[in-house]
């Protein structure tokens, strides 16, 4: 399942949105999910194990701690889809 970078980050909202009810117009590409989301560690995993079924990827716990913007995720994902 390989999809563009704008489907990624649409669907990536949308998890984000479902999981921790932050409103869509908030999502955006440089926003930090923690400091600017306010999401905390179990949103984290939640949406982390969500973004890993829905894009056939998988995101090391490792690497959460590299991915502090809604881009970087979006980015990770596109690389690991490829």
């Amino acid at each position: 399942m390989v999809s563009t970078h704008e489907e990624i980050s649409s669907e990536f909202s949308r998890i984000v949105h479902e999981i921790a009810g932050v409103p869509l117009d908030d999502i955006q590409p440089g926003k930090n999910l923690v400091h600017d989301l306010e999401l905390d560690s179990l949103s984290m995993v939640e949406i982390m194990v969500a973004a890993e079924e829905t894009f056939g990827v998988k995101i090391p716990d490792e690497e959460l701690h590299r991915l502090p913007t809604v881009e970087l995720v979006t980015a990770y994902i596109e690389r690991e889809q490829a």
